[in-house]
């Protein structure tokens, strides 16, 4: 330091009695200390709030005492825009924009089902499969020859077209066979492994006993004859037995993925799927059975139509936001096309008591009513797993919830001595 210059404490000495006489200039203002003209001197000893003139900083609560508004005022807390508080600090408040909901590179945050069409088909072919073996069971009671062969027939050809699909979709024979090596409770798909191996071959003896007028009376062949019937009978009933596993298992194995709109329609879908497979189930008895003979078929479109159009309204009005993907696009078109051919359906089956085209026609409807429920619930699944909003915003209307309900550990009364 050079010995010319003054030390620096007299500097600073000097600086703070220049301050005291001549005041701050207002943030902002060009000329740095230098007051403004016609500012009035700052109080050497007052505060900085109370005090008057453009070199005061009005940024604390002794302001209003001045009768100055803060600006802004230091004791005031920040917020975020959005009702909640910042952080005490400086700065202004920043309004930040709604959050658009994206993901990195532009990729899903959930991965959307690898399952394709082969699958909806599986849910459709399983559900027509258990109705169809209902609709047998009852006209094998009731003595309706011509209802409980078109139930079996169907039942066998349906159960083996959705095996068809399951193995397809596994991509080998050997996956199938693999997953009954154990019988695990919690796993629906393992369940419903072993609800196949046993609605499946029982549906196919009771479907192979209706070849029994086509077999001779004597031989080998006349023995089976006369053991079919019985043993075609019993197995029809362990058919029927296991038919409502079947119906609903694939709507909890849909609950039971990440997959957001069917997760959070978990008492819904096996609603859903079961009257569906019940309708389904109608409309073959509707089609193949003679109207005398129909009086099941039809009491079962009506319980059918009443769970599937219960469920979808469900649906499509319970789950907030996620339930838009089941409302537009195809799979909204689908499940349209589904209510109104239900109704269709249920109403041709009641009209058409005495028309053997009416009970056709309703019957059809019904069946296509099925296929347009179940392809429109999958797709309305995959839309919502590949959309980033169906996985955040109820994330996030969740933890709100959460925040809300928890108790306040700061509160008055908070701490190990509060009562």
């Amino acid at each position: 330091m050079s010995p010319d210059r003054p030390p620096v404490g007299d500097l600073f000495r000097r600086f703070r009695e220049r301050l005291a006489v001549e005041g701050l200039a207002r943030p902002g203002t060009p000329g740095g200390h230098a007051p403004k003209a016609g500012a009035a001197p700052a109080i050497p000893n007052g505060s900085r709030a109370t005090g008057s003139g453009a070199g005061v900083a009005r940024t604390d609560a002794g302001a209003a005492e001045a009768g100055l508004a803060p600006q802004p005022p230091r004791d005031a807390p920040f917020t975020d825009g959005r009702g909640g508080r910042r952080r005490r600090g400086g700065g202004e408040e920043l309004a930040v924009p709604p959050a658009e909901f994206t993901s990195y590179y532009g990729r899903p945050i959930l991965k959307p089902p690898v399952w394709k069409w082969d699958i909806a088909a599986y849910l459709f072919t399983g559900g027509l499969a258990a109705g169809s073996s209902l609709l047998a069971a009852g006209g094998q009671l009731t003595g309706r020859p011509a209802l409980r062969r078109a139930g079996r027939l169907t039942s066998l050809a349906a159960i083996s077209a959705s095996t068809y699909f399951l193995v397809h979709d596994l991509g080998r024979p050997s996956r199938f066979h693999h997953m009954l090596r154990v019988a695990k409770p919690t796993s629906p798909m393992s369940m419903g492994t072993w609800i196949l191996s046993t609605f499946g071959p029982a549906a196919g003896v009771a479907a192979i006993a209706e070849a029994v007028p086509w077999l001779p009376e004597r031989g080998l062949l006349g023995l089976g004859r006369r053991l079919l019937p019985p043993v075609g009978h019993a197995a029809g009933l362990v058919a029927a037995a296991t038919a409502p596993a079947l119906s609903t298992y694939t709507g909890v194995l849909l609950a039971d993925t990440a997959v957001p709109s069917w997760h959070e329609a978990y008492p819904e879908l096996p609603t859903i799927f079961a009257g569906s497979a019940l309708a389904s189930g109608a409309g073959v008895g509707l089609l193949a059975a003679p109207t005398a003979q129909a009086g099941p078929a039809r009491r079962l479109a009506v319980a059918g139509a009443a769970l599937e159009l219960w469920g979808s309204h469900r649906v499509e009005n319970r789950l907030g936001l996620l339930s838009e993907p089941y409302t537009v696009g195809t799979p909204g078109k689908l499940l349209r096309a589904g209510r109104a051919l239900t109704a269709a359906g249920v109403v041709g089956a009641l009209v058409g008591r005495r028309s053997r085209l009416l009970s056709a026609l309703a019957g059809g409807a019904l069946l296509a009513a099925s296929l347009c429920t179940r392809f429109g619930i999958f797709h309305g699944g995959v839309a919502s797993a590949k959309d980033p909003k169906y996985t955040v915003v109820p994330q996030r209307e969740r933890a709100g919830r959460r925040e809300n309900r928890a108790p306040d550990v700061n509160g008055p009364g908070a701490g190990p001595n509060s009562g």
